[in-house]
């Protein structure tokens, strides 16, 4: 097992421009929470290209270059915004579906796409279908997760971001088109009377 690293400070670095005008019309100044729990389970250090390979390479996916440019700004976390609406019904409600974090790109944090509950753990323990990466877990303690679905543009393409719900025999809705889309898409738990 790698050693475990420190998690980038409260007072992460602001991102890059290139990664401001990526996220155009998303605060990204306050787009994190840094609490206690997703510092500890979340957030890993700024991955390194090599990093980024090799987790690719265990995945079997090249993953989103809109999502690598976030994590080099910050690597995984709880979003402020955390309820994202759907066109469909959905787990927690008709018009949305809430998350709990993002996992960063790695293996030391429990909770990153390569972690101890990262993306194969759900796929090889709970079941949940190959289809690509699941990137995002929800307040249901692993009965519905948020993915990037590969299955319609191979996996070098650009993956749409889905919720799959374990309850539901593993339906897939979509979210988003793109992991832009989906940031872009994130609003407070409170518009939906998530308290």
């Amino acid at each position: 097992m790698a050693p475990v690293t420190e998690p980038p400070a409260a007072n992460t670095p602001t991102p890059d421009d290139a990664t401001r005008r990526l996220f155009a019309g998303v605060d990204l100044d306050d787009f994190w929470d840094d609490s206690a729990y997703a510092l500890a389970e979340y957030v890993g250090a700024r991955p390194s290209d090599e990093l980024v390979a090799s987790v690719e390479a265990e995945l079997g996916y090249r993953l989103p270059a809109s999502y690598v440019a976030l994590m080099r700004w910050h690597n995984g976390g709880t979003p402020r915004l955390t309820a994202c609406p759907t066109p469909a019904e959905a787990c927690l409600a008709d018009d949305e579906v809430e998350l709990t974090g993002i996992m960063g790109i790695g293996r030391d944090r429990r909770c990153s796409v390569a972690g101890e509950a990262g993306s194969r753990f759900w796929i090889e323990e709970w079941g949940y279908p190959p289809l690509g990466v699941y990137v995002a877990d929800c307040p249901s303690a692993g009965h519905d997760m948020i993915a990037f679905d590969y299955r319609g543009c191979g996996p070098d393409g650009e993956p749409r971001v889905v919720h799959v719900d374990q309850e539901r025999d593993y339906r897939v809705t979509v979210l988003a088109p793109d992991f832009v889309t989906f940031v872009r898409s994130l609003r407070p738990a409170d518009d939906f009377g998530i308290a």
